[in-house]
């Protein structure tokens, strides 16, 4: 049977074509959703675009029908209907004394899910909040997931042991041109391509990956980038991928601690002779979700205590050495002379992302619509490395199935231009390791 589902304004802030996801189905505008549009409809940000093209798009659909049963979308399958602001029911005056935009979206939807005795009306926010307030009430809400990771227990870690290898085969990588064919597994289709591999047998072992471009297993060698050195198997695979100028999409998940942005960092300055720009990004999302407009002073000052972090790694790589040396003037000179950049992820849009190596920080904070916009602005010669932790998410609307890095560990695994590395150990301290396991 038909369905109607009323959506909140968040839904068409996330997904500006959120609209053809409910194929078959009537979908209900309120007013006050569209009200909520128009001050949304000013600025750079993902969110000011996906208000501007939902709203163009409606206006594409609009017809005298709009208000009067609703404009047929999916070749008439499905109608669209703007629903008018009714006096407040009963139910909501009872229980809500302040009628906030949230309460007035509400008492319309429940004014036509009463309409229709509460069956198959369904409510669509990404607002935990305001689905608790409508179910208490009788409605039925829906999370809005047009894209998300279902299993996230047998999420893509871009890494495999395998034991037991032919020792021959490990004697072979250890040899020019250090590499061996695939075919030595039994399970060849099963590896991804850019796939890391710890290969052993007894005491001996190689770390290996699955070349995207040869089809070949090549074997790896733990280098050190600008003073920093990989501690660990999975660190070494890591700075491995981010220096390969043949993968240029690369992401680093893990737990806060294992060093993604540090490596990342330290991968862009030992190849920055190769690239015009770094571009170093990170979402603005305070961890209380506040503006950045409760801060004082301008916009400068509002915005480094969001981008210190960045400042931090950046600090621990020159500290790998003294004053006088020349790594240390040259990235001063890099910042100075704006070759190192910096910034929030939206002062990014419109830029050319051209030869630029772009290392995007706490890509769990951003959509999949985001990283979707970042990848595609990528041109020719441009790397990009998206770091962060799936389940720290400050994001009030995402969370760790629905979050952009999550969205492209899933969807690009196999891919030949890109490659992906969970890191499992932590290296910032035994203390934060211990905080990070028990607490």
């Amino acid at each position: 049977m038909k369905k109607i589902f009323v959506l909140d304004t968040n839904v068409i802030l996330h997904d500006s074509s959120c609209i053809n996801q409910f194929k078959d189905n009537d979908i209900y505008i309120p007013i006050t959703v569209i009200e909520e549009l128009d001050r949304f409809k000013k600025g750079n940000d993902v969110i000011n675009s996906n208000a501007r093209d939902f709203l163009r798009s409606l206006d594409a659909l609009s017809s005298d029908s709009m208000l009067n049963g609703g404009a047929p979308i999916d070749n008439g399958d499905s109608r669209i209907c703007i629903r008018l602001d009714t006096p407040l029911d009963d139910v909501i005056k009872k229980n809500f004394t302040q009628i906030t935009s949230d309460i007035r979206i509400l008492n319309i939807a429940y004014t036509v899910a009463k309409k229709h005795d509460f069956k198959n009306v369904i409510f669509v926010t990404k607002d935990v909040n305001l689905r608790l307030r409508a179910r208490s009430i009788g409605l039925k809400t829906e999370n809005y997931n047009s894209k998300y990771v279902e299993n996230l227990s047998e999420m893509y870690t871009g890494l495999k042991v395998v034991d037991d290898v032919d020792e021959k085969l490990l004697d072979a990588l250890y040899q020019k041109p250090y590499e061996i064919e695939p075919s030595i597994f039994e399970q060849e289709d099963t590896i991804y391509n850019n796939e890391h591999l710890v290969l052993k047998n007894g005491s001996k072992s190689a770390l290996a990956f699955l070349d995207g471009k040869t089809r070949k297993i090549r074997r790896i060698q733990p280098a050190t980038c600008f003073g920093v050195k990989p501690r660990n198997s999975e660190q070494a695979f890591a700075l491995s991928a981010m220096l390969n100028p043949d993968i240029p999409l690369v992401t680093v998940s893990g737990k806060a601690g294992t060093g993604k942005t540090l490596l990342a960092l330290a991968a862009a300055l030992e190849r920055k002779r190769y690239y015009r720009q770094i571009f170093i990004a990170r979402p603005v999302v305070p961890l209380s979700n506040k503006d950045i407009g409760f801060l004082p002073g301008d916009i400068a000052s509002k915005l480094d205590p969001y981008m210190q972090p960045l400042y931090d790694n950046l600090s621990v790589i020159q500290n790998h050495f003294n004053e006088t040396n020349g790594h240390t003037k040259k990235i001063k000179e890099l910042i100075e002379e704006e070759k190192i950049v910096i910034t929030p992820i939206s002062y990014i849009r419109g830029r050319s992302i051209v030869k630029v190596f772009f290392i995007v920080d706490e890509a769990q904070n951003l959509t999949p619509h985001e990283v979707k916009t970042i990848i595609t602005r990528a041109g020719e010669g441009t790397k990009i490395v998206f770091t962060g932790d799936i389940y720290q998410i400050d994001h009030p609307y995402l969370d760790s199935q629905t979050n952009g890095l999550a969205f492209i560990i899933e969807k690009m695994k196999g891919q030949k231009v890109y490659a992906h590395i969970n890191l499992e150990k932590g290296e910032r301290s035994e203390l934060a390791e211990l905080a990070s396991k028990i607490l």
